[in-house]
Order: structure tokens, then sequence, then C-alpha cells
């Protein structure tokens, strides 16, 4: 799904300890829920600020002691944690870059134009609509829901933001929108993933998956509809104070709307991402000193803008936390970033779960789980749920994605296949429970990362993820009632 993470994991050794119990597995999982639990209830929203880092790295230890108490060597349990922090490098880098790319597309007027422009077009009585379908066509273009928050998710929020729209709604309405074209998009890795991990192939998958993602998406669209026929907000004279604080300030041109064409276009011609993000965050400078060259040079104290003063306020803009002051307070806070230096919190609590889930894969926890949820499937509905459960059991525990996609497609496809079942049950089933629901785990890494991008933490938009809750909700619905479950016929799947 993410740009970030690695193509493919398909290859990756899961551990298996036969002598670990199920109730030994979980003692962990429960360990680390109840410290977690406390940990929030303590420290409220501040708790991602740094405890949960040290919650997961305590989860990790007791996990360690299972493990040791099971003969499972230290070295064998460091070696796991170092593959998965190794596996998460690309996501890391991402995210420094993430923070990088939104310090010189605030001060070169990119989202500042983008917040500008779309006061004017966007009504907020179909701003949340809007949001689903812009963010899903970027998505499906990209093949990743992490760039489409990157780039036009934080320009949605402050469009959202200055019409008055909470922010939890408007990340909720982007999230769906995103997850929705991650899904469906050829170029996205968890798409590929999915169907390799089940033994099928790419376009079987997605059309396959279009059967429960279709209305999933409809009813999401339906919605937001409904959410902003009830919403109350700023008003047509509110958005024209807010326009007149912005041009007070930069300039705003459509020329400013080349960068993410540009960096959008690179990702759709395969682009690696991080290059793409990369020279985003170059072209963001370069048009600061083009378009706002009074704005830089502000941002150093300098009276004019000349080299030193040029090359001082683009690199703040890309490493460090950056404030444009302007007429209207709202707009002040709402034009701030923290360049790279905002993404190490986020950093460190990738780094942190992936000490966790590694821990918990070298002591064979993860593939006991998987087993102890696949002996409770006596029906087909029961391994579907299973399945589900599964995932969603791993986006927790694991804290990553792929994790939640490869260890049950691994552990259920066999399973699968004795039931008569075509692969792409399994693999819509993966992406239906696995892909989507990441992002409502705030230590998973796709919680962490949207969360951070957008400046909005998971417990604010988590109800209006419509999308990405409902989407396992509607693949149980299709396994109870028996709809579309596709049967191997001659070693090929033939629709029910």
């Amino acid at each position: 799904m993410a740009a970030s993470k690695p193509k493919y994991r398909q290859d990756e050794h899961i551990v298996e300890n036969k002598e670990l119990s199920i109730w030994e597995a979980l003692i962990p999982v429960l360990a680390l829920i109840g410290m977690l639990a406390y940990n929030v209830f303590v420290f409220g929203d501040n708790a991602v600020g740094g405890s949960n880092q040290f919650i997961l790295l305590m989860g990790g230890a007791v996990a360690a002691l299972v493990g040791y108490f099971k003969k499972v060597s230290f070295k064998t349990m460091l070696a796991e944690v170092a593959e998965n922090i190794r596996s998460t490098s690309g996501a890391l880098l991402i995210l420094l870059m993430v923070g990088a790319l939104a310090g010189t597309w605030l001060i070169s007027g990119i989202i500042p134009a983008m917040i500008y422009y779309g006061l004017q077009i966007l009504n907020p009585t179909i701003f949340l609509a809007a949001c689903v379908i812009i963010s899903a066509i970027i998505s499906v273009a990209t093949g990743s829901s992490w760039t489409t928050a990157a780039t036009v998710g934080i320009a949605l929020i402050g469009i959202g933001d200055a019409l008055g729209i909470s922010l939890g709604m408007t990340a909720g309405a982007v999230l769906s929108g995103a997850y929705f074209g991650d899904k469906m998009s050829p170029l996205s890795d968890t798409t590929n993933l999915a169907p390799a991990m089940a033994g099928g192939d790419l376009f079987t998958h997605i059309r396959y998956m279009a059967l429960t993602t279709t209305p999933t998406i409809t009813v999401t669209l339906i919605i937001f509809i409904i959410l902003g026929f009830t919403l109350e907000t700023s008003g047509a004279a509110d958005t024209s104070a807010i326009q007149g604080a912005i041009t007070g300030v930069f300039d705003i041109s459509g020329w400013l709307f080349l960068v993410p064409l540009a960096v959008i276009a690179m990702i759709v011609r395969k682009t690696p991402p991080l290059v793409a993000l990369l020279a985003g965050t170059l072209l963001g400078g370069v048009f600061a000193l083009i378009f706002q060259p009074g704005v830089v040079a502000s941002l150093t104290g300098a009276q004019s803008l000349d080299f030193e003063s040029a090359y001082k306020g683009i690199m703040n803009a890309i490493t460090v936390q950056t404030t444009i002051a302007t007429d209207n307070p709202a707009l002040t806070d709402l034009f701030s970033a923290k360049g790279m230096e905002g993404m190490l919190g986020t950093i460190w609590l990738i780094v942190c779960a992936m000490v966790f889930g590694g821990v918990m894969d070298a002591i064979g926890a993860l593939s006991r789980i998987t087993e102890g949820l696949l002996g409770l499937a006596k029906t087909t509905f029961g391994l579907f749920a299973s399945t589900v459960g599964s995932c969603l059991a791993l986006n927790i525990t694991a804290s990553d994605q792929y994790l939640a996609i490869v260890v049950p497609g691994k552990m259920f496809a066999k399973a699968y296949e004795d039931r008569g079942l075509a692969p792409q049950n399994l693999s819509r089933t993966l992406e239906d429970s696995g892909t989507v629901t990441s992002v409502l785990i705030p230590w998973n890494t796709c919680g962490a990362y949207h969360s951070s991008v957008l400046g909005v933490s998971v417990g604010e938009y988590f109800l209006y993820a419509i999308f990405n809750w409902l989407s396992p909700i509607t693949t149980l619905v299709f396994a109870a009632l028996g709809i579309k479950i596709a049967q191997l016929t001659r070693g090929k799947a033939a629709a029910k």
C-alpha cells in the first residue's frame, strides 16, 4: 500500500514454535494492551509523544521473557527485530522526506494556494464527499495512500479547517478515499502482495475486490453527503476574510500547482516515491525563491533576500519547524510545518513497534495466534471470520500491515484451497481487513504515519474513517450471505 513499504514480504520467514501455547502467545498482547490502556488514561493525547513508545518496548520485553522460558535465544529475537526495522527503512526515509516537502510547500505558497482556490471551488455542503473522491483519484493514480495524504491530504485538511469543518471529519474522508484508491490500484504494494500470498493473480484480485469495495465506498459517500447537509460552517464572509489573509502574505498563482502535478506525474510514471518526494521538496524550494522571496527572507530576519538568507530559509523549512504569521490567528496555526524534525516522534514510534513485532515473531507468537484463530473456522463463514480476526490481531500486535497480510496469507492459503475456495476469496479478505484497518491503530505504522502527516490523532478520525472500518464488516456480510463466493473449478475460480 504505502509507498514507503518494501515491495513484497511474501518470502519472509514466519517463525513457528510448537511448544508455545496460545495462552502463552497472548501474554505479551494482553500485557501490551493493558499497559497502553493505562498509559493513554494517564497521558491522554500526549501518550504518543514518547510514553507509548516505551510501552511498546516493555511489551517486547514481556514477549522476550516468554521466549526465554521457551528456550528462544536472545540472538534469534534480536535478529528478527533487526529484520523488522530494516524492512521499515524505506518508510522512515519517506517520513523524513514528507516533513521536508511540507516545509517547502508551505513557504513556496503551494499549500496556501490549494487552500485559497479550494475555498472558491469547494462548497462546504459537498466538501467531505469531494475529499473522498479527490483522494480516491489521486490514490488510484499513485498506488499509495501515504503519498495521497502527504500531498492533497494536507491541503484538504487545511481547506476543511479554514471552512470550520472538524479536522477528524476531513481526515476520515481523506483516508476513506485514499484507502479505496490504494486497494483498487494495480500500482499499490498491498494490492500486488495479497494475491501473491493467496496464490491468485493481480487483476482477478482487483475485479473480485470491487464486489465488496463498491458498496462500501458508496455507503461511505452517502454518509458524508448527509453529514455535509448537517454541517455548520464559517460561511462566505469568513471565507473571504481568510482568502484576504492568505493573499496578504503569499503571492498566489496557478503556476504553483506545477509542483504537485509534477510529483503526481512522476509517481504515476512509476518513479520511486522517495525520488518523487525529494524532487517535490527541491522544486518547492525553487518556487519559494521565485514566488515568495519576501516570505523566505522574513524567516531568517533578513530585510531582503540574498544567497545566505535564501539558503538558510529553505534549509530551515526542510529541517525544523517553520511558522508563517498572518492576520488570521487560525491561519497562523495552520501555516506551520515541522520539517524533518517533526517526523522524528513518528519514526521513534515505528521503530519501537517493530521491536515488539519482531520479538513476537521470533518467539513464534504471531504464527501461534493465527493458528488458534484458524482452529475456530468450522464453516466457510468461520474461515472468513478467522481471516478477518487474524488480520486485525496482527495489525494490533505486529503494528505492521504487511505482516497482517503475509502471516494470515501463508497460514490460511491451504485452508481455503481445502474448502474448494478460489484464492481471490483470501486475497480480498486480506485487503478488506488487513490493509484498510491498519490506519485505525495508533501504534501501527500506518496509524502513526497518517496521524502525524495530517496532524489529526487516530481517536479524532477513527469514527469518520468510514470506509476503513466498514470494509471488514462488508466482507463478512458477503461471506455470511454467500454472495459471490468464488469456487475452485478444474483448478480455476468460477463465480458461484
